[in-house]
Parts: C-alpha cells; sequence; structure tokens
C-alpha cells in the first residue's frame, strides 16, 4: 500500500479580546489568539500535516491571510476543504496525530470533545485521530501564556 506521512507546525500569539478556539472546540478564556482567519492553531498544524502527506503547497498558500475571504474563518471548514483537496489528488486521511502546547487554559478536559471535531472534519473514525496537551513548562512565550502552538504528523493512504 501507498501511504505518505506529513508534518505540520503552528503557533498564534494570545489576544484580548478574541475568542479561543482550538481543535474546533470554543473555550472560554480571556483570549484568544491573533489570527486572519479563527487562529485555531491545533487544527492549522494538521491542515499543513495533511497537505504535507499529499505533496500540497501548506495552508498559507490554500488560504492566505490576504484574502478577505477567509477573515474570522472557522478552521474546521478549512479542514474538510483540505480534505477535498486531498481526494481530488487521489488522497485520503488514514491518521492524524497533534501535540498542543499551552500553559492555559486547562485543555485534558476537552481533549475527546476535539477528537471528536476533528475526526468529524476529516472523516476518520475517533481512534484514528491522536490528541496530547502539554504545557512548555515556563520557558519562553509559550511558557508565558503568549502564544499557544501545535505540532501535527498526518498519514494518508490512496482514496
Amino acid at each position: 500500500m501507498n501511504l505518505r506521512i506529513g508534518h505540520g507546525y503552528d503557533i498564534h500569539r494570545t489576544a484580548p479580546g478574541r475568542k479561543l478556539v482550538l481543535g474546533g472546540v470554543r473555550f472560554e478564556a480571556d483570549f484568544g489568539l491573533e489570527g486572519h482567519s479563527d487562529a485555531d492553531a491545533l487544527t492549522h498544524a494538521i491542515c499543513d500535516a495533511l497537505l504535507g502527506a499529499a505533496g500540497l503547497p501548506d495552508i498559507g498558500h490554500q488560504f492566505p491571510d490576504t484574502d478577505p475571504a477567509y477573515r474570522g474563518a472557522d478552521s474546521q471548514a478549512l479542514l474538510r476543504r483540505v480534505v477535498e483537496l486531498l481526494r481530488a489528488r487521489g488522497w485520503a486521511p488514514a491518521n492524524v496525530d497533534a501535540t498542543l502546547i499551552a500553559e492555559r487554559p486547562r485543555i485534558a478536559p476537552r481533549l475527546d470533545e476535539m477528537k471528536a471535531a476533528l475526526a468529524r472534519s476529516t472523516g476518520l473514525p475517533v481512534d484514528a485521530v491522536g490528541l496530547k496537551a502539554t504545557t512548555n513548562e515556563g520557558v519562553g512565550d509559550i511558557g508565558r501564556g503568549l502564544a499557544i502552538a501545535a505540532h501535527a504528523v498526518a498519514l494518508v493512504r490512496p482514496a
């Protein structure tokens, strides 16, 4: 079987007055993330991992921040579009695995909810979506609560 692996990474600075969305789930917080879309760093990293596995240009090329059509865009809609782009090239997601790095808010209580949202958007079963959360142990901007980042890997298979 022909399989391909891709890696994605995204980071966004925190910003007061914005909603915080991670993995398609809205968190109650006194900040959100800076970005042209909803700035869902986790979903963006997964998009890039899938795009990379299929040999397609990254999320910034697919949905440029210079295009007003993507201002405030729902990143789950962008992820669904990424899956469509993969299918058009003959690929389908086989699994994704991601790590979210944030000092706050507490992510662990919402992991199952986030996995379910990501599974719906990718068309994967929930058990094919791996998701972990960690802190940056107080190191750097992430550790000071000034940013949230995510790493993701994705495996794609022929559609």
